[in-house]
């Protein structure tokens, strides 16, 4: 009798760097934490999960060490990055997808090469779209906002450290996997995000079907992606060819 097919996985990515965007910046811990297809069609959190810091090749910022407080002296001795990162971002079974939370930082970082060109669900992505009521969006603000199921405090702490962002993004997505497709969620991942309110200026926190045909259409030339995609997705709504959405009522916070 052949063993039964090891559990389909999203592992979710969590890196903590010395700044923003490579190669100036570098890797200094890497989290991950999966999430796996049961046997009853539901998605939960499996394994333990993990982290592991790794040497930058550069010293860590004073502004980056006030955030997640990894020191140069904590990883001197550590691995390079590219000794490090295949392991984790491409595991046996062979994962469905990575996952982060504003998955374009992780992606700088997490080349094709590095994943085998897998493809990437955006929790903050995917968030906007079904969350639409949430007055925010970050990690953390979503975790005390939403309070998802079986998350341990402890488990999800310090905040700003690899494997605790992990482990409460995991709990976003499970819960996501559980409303959508895993197709769907990367095809919104794809995307711009596609914002409920309006961010800024004089129709701050109004719903995009609120706002004038003049605003709209200043948006329209935003410097921000999401904004402009956004701003269009309304175009083409108010032209009859985009989707109706539930009012949402509360503020955004930034």
């Amino acid at each position: 009798m052949a063993p039964p097919a090891p559990p389909r996985i999203i592992r979710v990515i969590d890196l903590e760097t010395t700044g923003q965007a490579p190669p100036q910046h570098g890797v200094c811990e890497i989290g991950w934490q999966d999430v796996a297809l049961g046997k009853d069609g539901r998605w939960e959190l499996e394994g333990e999960g993990g982290a592991r810091l790794v040497n930058p090749g550069r010293p860590i910022p004073p502004l980056t060490m006030a955030i997640h407080h990894i020191r140069d002296e904590d990883v001197a001795d550590a691995a390079w990055w590219h000794d490090v990162a295949r392991p984790v971002l491409d595991p046996w079974p062979r994962r469905v997808a990575l996952a982060a939370h504003r998955a374009s930082f992780e992606e700088q970082f997490c080349t094709p090469s590095l994943t085998r060109g897998a493809d990437w669900i955006c929790t903050y992505k995917c968030a906007l779209r079904l969350w639409r009521d949430s007055p925010g969006f970050s990690n953390q603000f979503l975790r005390y906002y939403r309070m998802p199921e079986g998350l341990e405090h402890e488990r999800g702490l310090p905040a700003h450290r690899a494997f605790p962002d992990a482990y409460v993004t995991a709990h976003h997505l499970r819960d996501m996997l559980n409303e959508a497709s895993v197709a769907q969620l990367i095809e919104w991942s794809k995307l711009p995000g596609l914002l409920p309110r309006v961010r800024y200026g004089p129709d701050r926190g109004k719903e995009w079907s609120e706002i004038d045909d003049e605003s709209l259409d200043a948006f329209l030339q935003d410097r921000d992606e999401d904004i402009r995609y956004t701003a269009q997705v309304e175009l083409e709504r108010r032209r009859g060819r985009g989707p109706e959405f539930k009012p949402v009522r509360q503020p955004q916070l930034f």
